[in-house]
């Protein structure tokens, strides 16, 4: 690498360049610092037409000479003539300086990548300056603000009055215009951190809010606007577990409503089953005792026949009809009986089994167990003793 002094009045300043501003407080640090020791870094050229040379990067440095009035400055003479290497030359270049405000790198981005001259990918670009592609994609974010806005973005994270990074910008970007911009200027003038520019981009982003409202809302400084969104927050929250608490009372109803139609299900089906084993054992017990009656009719009419003859025979019949009629509906009443004490028998648990049930029963209200328990216990008192009683009846006809 050939460094060679070159006349200033032979050198040419780059205007497309992607830095362009420099403040003048900066450059007068320069300028002194030039002034002082020296120019310790060449600037870079290329050659032009007329034997002139045209800045690729340097120019704060040129204009510092300029201003001290120097004759010649060091430089770099690049034999490229590729206009999109040497724009990436300049961008990488300025990449590493100071100052390289994040505007002038999004309006660089924006610039290779869609001026037909360069007509470059966001693949390509990051592959070329060594940077992620969320990197330069959120610079070129940058650029959807107003020129008031742009004019206060500083290169940094720290949050000054007057002034806006882009980790403050980034938050608003997605916002509509008639919001972004005013939103932006709020932010700068009152130093808002980049947490609360997040909390108040998400009340302006909510489709919940009327554009009336958020058009209101931008007549508020920083802290009105952070206070608002405080307030909306514990209102959305609170709605929120409203609606929570509701979805879980209507599970909750459901829930025991299919809860007792399968309880009403299983009694109904343990009812048909009492019903069925009953008319069985009925029907068994009329039938038995149908063809006992038969039998027995069958056993005594020759000898009626023979002894009382004709109308005797037929009255002494009569006679013996509601006798049979009754001995089958105490057959059947018996039969009822039994059926009844069997099922009776069957429909009552063990008692290790229930109480291990009741114990386990945690989630039931003790008060309402025990009421149950109690109302359970009286009516099977009552059973109780009307069964001693009715032992006692039969224990007599034995």
């Amino acid at each position: 690498m050939q460094i060679t002094e070159l006349p200033m009045n032979l050198i040419d300043e780059d205007k497309d360049q992607p830095r362009y501003r420099f403040g003048e407080e900066s450059l007068q640090e320069l300028v002194n610092s030039i002034g002082e020791i020296g120019l310790l870094s060449p600037i870079k050229v290329r050659k032009a037409e007329g034997g002139r040379y045209k800045i690729i990067y340097g120019n704060r440095r040129y204009l510092a000479c300029s201003k001290l009035g120097r004759d010649t400055i060091p430089a770099i003479v690049s034999e490229s003539t590729d206009e999109t290497e040497i724009y990436l030359e300049q961008v990488a270049e300025n990449l590493t300086r100071e100052g390289f405000t994040p505007i002038e790198e999004g309006e660089a981005f924006d610039k290779l990548l869609n001026d037909p001259k360069f007509a470059s990918s966001v693949k390509f670009l990051a592959a070329k300056l060594g940077k992620p592609e969320s990197y330069i994609k959120n610079k070129c974010e940058l650029l959807k603000f107003g020129p008031a806005v742009k004019k206060l973005v500083v290169s940094g994270t720290d949050i000054r009055k007057g002034t806006l990074t882009e980790d403050q910008l980034l938050p608003l970007k997605d916002l509509p215009m008639e919001y972004r911009d005013p939103l932006a200027l709020t932010m700068a003038k009152d130093e808002m951190p980049v947490i609360d520019v997040k909390r108040i981009a998400k009340l302006f982003k909510d489709a919940s809010i009327s554009e009336r409202t958020k058009s209101q809302l931008l007549y508020k400084d920083g802290p009105g606007l952070l206070d608002t969104w405080s307030a909306y927050e514990a209102s959305r929250k609170e709605r929120a577990r409203a609606t929570a608490d509701a979805e879980r009372r209507k599970a909750e109803a459901e829930a025991e409503r299919e809860e007792a139609e399968r309880e009403e299900a299983q009694r109904k089906k343990a009812e048909a089953a009492r019903n069925k084993g009953a008319d069985g054992s009925q029907q068994q017990a009329a039938a038995g005792l149908a063809g006992t009656a038969a039998q027995a009719a069958a056993a005594t009419a020759p000898a009626a026949v023979v002894t009382q003859p004709g109308a005797a025979a037929l009255g002494e019949a009569d006679a013996a009809a509601p006798a049979a009629v009754a001995a089958m509906a105490a057959a059947a009443a018996g039969a009822r009986t039994m059926a009844t004490l069997r099922d009776l028998l069957a429909a009552l648990p063990a008692p290790d089994a229930l109480a291990a049930e009741l114990e386990a029963a945690t989630s039931v209200d003790p008060e309402a167990l025990r009421d149950g328990l109690d109302d359970l216990i009286g009516r099977l008192e009552g059973h109780l003793n009307a069964c001693r009683t009715a032992r006692a009846e039969v224990v007599k006809r034995i």
